[in-house]
C-alpha cells in the first residue's frame, strides 16, 4: 500500500509539473511589462514588527495580529516594483499598541516561475521609543492557477537594520496569493 501511495504521489507531482510547464509557455503574460500584481502573504514563523501580510499569533493571553497587502507594477518583463502597507495590533498584560507597516522593493520572476524579492520594510509603532526596519530577501515558486491567479510559497529572511530593536533577524515561511492584471 505504501509503495502504491508513493508511486501515485510521484505520478501526480510529475503530471502537475508538466502541466505547469506547458501552462507557463502559454500564459507567461502574467509577468509581462505593463502588468499589475496585487499580493497578500501569510507569514509563519517569528512575527516581525514590519509586516505587510496577514498573520495572527496568540500565546499565554498575548496576541498579535496584522493584515496588509502589496501591489506591484511590471516595468519590464518579469521585474515588478512593489509597495506594501500593513496595520496590526499587539495586546498583552503589559502593552496595547498599534503598528503601521510599509514596504518598498522589487520582485523578479526567474523563467516566469521562481520569484525572488529584495525589499526594505519598516514600521511605526505607537508610543515606541524605536521603530524596526528590515532588509528583506525572499525566494519561492509560483504556481499559476490561471491567467490571473498564482499561489507563491516561499522562504523569507529579514535582516534587522537597527540592532537595538527587540526583534533581531528572522526567518519566515510565506504562502502568497497573487492576482495578475
Amino acid at each position: 500500500m505504501k509503495t502504491t501511495s508513493v508511486t501515485l504521489l510521484t505520478i501526480l507531482i510529475f503530471s502537475f509539473t508538466n502541466a505547469q510547464d506547458s501552462k507557463q509557455v502559454k500564459n507567461n503574460g502574467q509577468t509581462s511589462e505593463a502588468k499589475w500584481l496585487i499580493e497578500v502573504n501569510t507569514a509563519f514563523g517569528t512575527p516581525v514588527g514590519a509586516a505587510t501580510g496577514i498573520n495572527y499569533v496568540s500565546q499565554n493571553g498575548d496576541s498579535v495580529y496584522n493584515f496588509g497587502a502589496e501591489a506591484g507594477y511590471f516595468f519590464i518583463d518579469n521585474l515588478a516594483l512593489k509597495v506594501g502597507l500593513g496595520y496590526g495590533e499587539v495586546k498583552s498584560d503589559f502593552i496595547d499598541t498599534t503598528i503601521f507597516s510599509y514596504k518598498i522593493g522589487a520582485k523578479y520572476y526567474i523563467v516566469h516561475q521562481f520569484p525572488i524579492q529584495l525589499d526594505f520594510s519598516g514600521a511605526s509603532i505607537k508610543d515606541a521609543d524605536e521603530n524596526p526596519s528590515y532588509l528583506g530577501m525572499q525566494a519561492g515558486y509560483a504556481w499559476f492557477l490561471g491567467d490571473n491567479v498564482s499561489v507563491e510559497p516561499g522562504v523569507r529572511y529579514n535582516l534587522s537594520l537597527n540592532q537595538n530593536y527587540a526583534k533581531a533577524d528572522t526567518f519566515q515561511l510565506n504562502i502568497g496569493f497573487a492576482l495578475h492584471f
